[in-house]
């Protein structure tokens, strides 16, 4: 059961829709806070879909929580982040933080969707995968991947430097149907559809 961080919604949120609200509440992670940086961000527009993303990591002997909201208005994408912190310099005592982006929508370049399926050979048509990571681009963090170049000549030997590829990845989120359940890859596959759609018309 995941530990339950903060106190219930405010009111001052009340910008925000039920339904988003309840998932937020639901993921247990100060959602007071991580509903009142989403409602500043938000601004009043229609939120047209949303996702909710709790994660939990481990380092070392160190356990720190997240959670991403990914909200799709008319006109945005507004991506909100929240995370556990240790005491340092900014605090004597642990503490969070929780950042808000706002993407315009004709500024996102690509939506990568993964899908993971179980026993393909059963799949039938409608069926849901095991697991989706979707992948959004709009410029800001680009990741570099290279390898050494080479010839189509087996035997040679000479330095032809490097190659490689970029790709656009400015957010990632890997939901699981065995880790947050059945009903959650469904929620990513709407969001993910609605996005795709939302960028198509820009």
């Amino acid at each position: 059961m995941r530990e339950r961080h903060g106190v219930p919604v405010s009111q001052s949120a009340a910008g925000l829709p039920r339904g988003l609200r309840a998932e937020i509440e639901r993921a247990g992670y100060y959602p007071s806070v991580v509903c009142d940086v989403l409602d500043v961000a938000v601004a009043g527009e229609e939120a047209r879909a949303s996702l909710v993303y709790p994660e939990t990591t481990f380092d070392r002997d160190e356990v720190r929580r997240h959670v991403t909201v990914l909200v799709l208005t008319p006109t945005r994408l507004v991506v909100a982040h929240a995370d556990d912190h240790e005491p340092d310099s900014l605090s004597t005592e642990p503490y969070a933080s929780a950042s808000t982006e706002s993407v315009p929508l004709h500024a996102v370049r690509s939506v990568v969707l993964s899908h993971a399926v179980a026993r393909p050979e059963r799949h039938r048509p409608g069926d849901g995968p095991r697991e989706l990571t979707l992948t959004v681009g709009w410029g800001s963090v680009s990741r570099v991947d290279l390898e050494p170049a080479s010839c189509g000549d087996p035997d040679c030997e000479a330095d032809h430097g490097y190659t490689g590829t970029t790709t656009a990845e400015d957010i990632s989120v890997r939901i699981s149907a065995d880790a947050e359940g059945a009903d959650a890859v469904t929620s990513a596959l709407a969001f993910a559809r609605a996005l795709s759609t939302a960028t198509v018309r820009r």
